[in-house]
């Protein structure tokens, strides 16, 4: 099929690959969201599906929204099959859907109907989840609604970040991506309804998600935090300055702690919960590098009773 590929970031990035190896179909071009300020010099940096693009040679198109009458046209005269999504970042109007004889069909990061919208891998993590996985979806004017193509299933480890998470995915969902278009093209795949039984919605995590509730058990406290990372990204305050935070590890034996309370070992440093307390991974100062718990503490001379939270 002659396709027209969507996405945005690094986590596309490997559908993208695939269906240019995959040696069947034409990726015939790419759609973006347009450059974007990045770094301390704010200045505007192509996505990393558009410079993958740009690599292998095949047209970028970066519509402002995609309803915009110039892309519209454009589109039509591709003429593509397909549009395959990943992460591409905007809705998509009737209009741009009606393009494509067949449609378009995105890659989604959870079992639908469960967890529908912006950030499931992070929900997912942070909900406690045994087993996630990617869907193929046909898609509707409804939110991650449409019906399902195909499913792979990934197995959420006891340590795993949403960034761990989504690495896996990114590359099982290349390669369920790739057998949909196959499928497809075949007339051998069927999308079947979702359930109307199931269904989660995981919207967009601020930054305001993301502080950490010391009176919460250690494991929601422990979700919490994998689940924001690496984005947003988990925080606290300590002395009304945010202090970010990396993975910790429960400590069942040491109950000995108020919630948020610190304590302050040669090499370690626990935290209160609710339940029990935490061993802190890495942290980060405003202002500061990314260090070891126990090296931040050694030069920030911490006060017995300091507790984080305020």
């Amino acid at each position: 099929m002659k396709l027209v590929f969507a996405g945005t970031p690094e986590v596309a990035v490997p559908a993208l690959d695939a269906l240019i190896a995959s040696g069947r179909h034409e990726v015939a071009a790419v759609v973006t969201r347009p450059d974007a300020t990045a770094g301390r010099g704010r200045r505007l940096v192509a996505s990393p599906v558009a410079e993958r693009a740009a690599a292998a040679g095949i047209e970028v198109l970066k519509p402002v929204r995609p309803r915009d009458e110039d892309f519209l046209d454009r589109l039509r005269e591709i003429a593509p099959d397909c549009c395959p999504v990943v992460a591409y970042g905007a809705l998509l109007p009737k209009v741009a859907l009606d393009v494509p004889a067949r449609g378009w069909v995105n890659l989604h990061f959870s079992l639908l109907p469960a967890w529908r919208g912006a950030a499931p891998v992070q929900h997912s993590v942070m909900a406690g989840d045994e087993v996630t996985g990617a869907s193929t979806f046909l898609i509707e004017q409804g939110l991650d609604s449409g019906p399902v193509y195909g499913v792979v299933t990934e197995e959420i480890r006891a340590a795993d970040t949403s960034g761990d998470l989504l690495g896996r995915l990114a590359v099982s969902g290349a390669g369920l991506l790739v057998a949909t278009m196959d499928g497809i093209e075949d007339g051998r795949l069927t999308a079947r309804e979702q359930p109307a039984e199931g269904i989660t919605v995981a919207p967009k995590i601020t930054v305001e998600d993301a502080a950490v509730d010391w009176n919460a058990p250690a494991l929601r406290v422990d979700r919490l935090i994998r689940g924001c990372t690496p984005a947003p990204g988990a925080w606290t305050l300590i002395g009304g300055e945010r202090l970010k935070l990396g993975p910790v590890v429960p400590v069942p034996d040491r109950t000995d702690l108020a919630p948020g309370e610190l304590s302050v070992g040669k090499n370690a440093v626990h935290v209160g919960t609710g339940s029990h307390a935490v061993l802190l991974g890495e942290v980060q100062a405003q202002g500061k590098k990314r260090m070891a718990a126990a090296d931040w503490s050694r030069g920030t001379h911490l006060p017995a009773g300091t507790v984080l939270g305020h």
